[in-house]
């Protein structure tokens, strides 16, 4: 196809872009090395209009095409930030910030949407304008919610957001994706466990603090075995316990659990909410303690829209040759579902290989599916704003 054949040559460019977001990883919202580099390609290659600081450090360029007879606006998003991981993949050009890491692959989402950006600016094969969102502090910040609380829609009214992530597991280049929910709400909570501290010596004068955390951690594996219908999904996990003591001997007065809560449906989300809160307070009584829950409600479920799916599935297959429309729905958590639940859209899969998982200080992106995602990218744009 076309686009595809474009992007095999311009491959060596944008895989120069990749390395070098890669070697200089930047975090959350401090975004603005790699924001400033895609503002100035953004403009050497011709778009009409590139915004800086939205949301705080996002660009946002406008790609008008050949007619906009159809007064269609359609958005492709990808994020720039990095993650807190020390990069043990020994590339030559790994991370040069320690501690920083693309170990998500976003140095090649965004990599892959600025080749796009350069082809529609190039072609402009479409009756409409294209709007390239780059997106700081996906990792964990709500970037998505920032940009959309900053006037993103008003100042840019779109009709369908589109976006990928790549994913190890699936082979380089094959597309995989679902209608519904593809990725959870992810939330998060802090338990703090209140009791009578003393000596360990005199249990008996005490109210064992450690031993209510720990009764409250067994407790909550019952929150979805047994109240979430099996047919539906939900995770709740413990992850870490801290004390206000070190002491091989003292029971300490106060302990702290942090975990997460994911859920790809919102009635589950807040069941598991309601069964969280009820399990905490009443385990603690038990045993005498005190038990304060304090529930913060992260991304929300990443949800498909029928249509727009279709469509994406139907790019795939033109870029691919084939596409896995029911793929299974991954627990970890994604804020392009803040821009799903403002306007129809799909978040599609893109294969990167046998690799290291995200997150993982190995991780590698695989340039080789470069050519893909900026193809199915591109072609997005052509199919959803075709020139009659």
């Amino acid at each position: 196809m076309p686009v595809k054949n474009r992007f095999a040559e311009l491959l060596p460019e944008i895989t120069a872009w990749r390395h070098d977001f890669h070697a200089h990883p930047e975090l959350d919202y401090d975004v603005h090395r790699t924001a400033g580099r895609v503002a100035e390609l953004l403009r050497e290659f011709g778009a009409d209009e590139v915004t800086e600081g939205v949301g705080r450090s996002g660009v946002v360029a406008v790609i008008r095409g050949r007619n906009d007879a159809s007064g269609r606006m359609i958005a492709l998003r990808a994020d720039m930030d990095a993650l807190p991981i020390h990069e043990a993949t020994g590339l030559e050009f790994a991370s040069t910030a320690p501690g920083k890491m693309h170990a998500c692959g976003h140095d090649g989402h965004t990599s892959m949407l600025l080749g796009a950006a350069k082809y529609l600016a190039e072609t402009r094969n479409f009756d409409g304008t294209a709007i390239l969102i780059f997106q700081p502090a996906e990792e964990g910040g709500a970037g998505a919610r920032t940009m959309l609380e900053d006037g993103l829609l008003e100042r840019w009214p779109v009709q369908e957001f589109y976006g990928l992530h790549n994913m190890p597991g699936i082979p380089v280049g094959q597309f995989a994706i679902r209608e519904g929910g593809i990725m959870a709400a992810a939330d998060e909570f802090e338990i703090t466990v209140t009791g009578k501290g003393g000596h360990a010596a005199k249990p008996d004068e005490c109210i064992d603090t450690l031993l209510v955390a720990s009764q409250i951690v067994v407790a909550l594996q019952s929150v979805v075995s047994r109240n979430v219908d099996p047919l539906k999904s939900g995770v709740v996990s413990c992850c870490t316990m801290s004390t206000d003591s070190t002491a091989h001997n003292v029971i300490p007065q106060v302990v702290k659990i942090r975990g997460t809560a994911r859920s790809l449906d919102d009635g589950v989300r807040e069941l598991q909410a309601k069964a969280i809160a009820r399990v905490v307070e009443n385990t603690a009584a038990a045993f005498g303690a005190r038990a304060e829950l304090d529930y913060h409600y992260g991304y929300p479920v990443t949800s498909n829209h029928a249509e727009p799916v279709r469509h994406a599935a139907e790019v795939a297959r033109a870029v691919a040759g084939d596409v896995d429309t029911d793929v299974a729905p991954m627990m970890a958590g994604e804020d392009f579902s803040f821009m799903l639940n403002e306007r129809p859209g799909a978040y599609i899969f893109l294969g990167n290989g046998d690799t290291a998982m995200l997150h993982h200080p190995e991780y590698r992106f695989a340039d080789d599916a470069i050519p893909f995602g900026a193809s199915w990218l591109a072609e997005i744009v052509e199919q959803r704003m075709p020139i009659a």
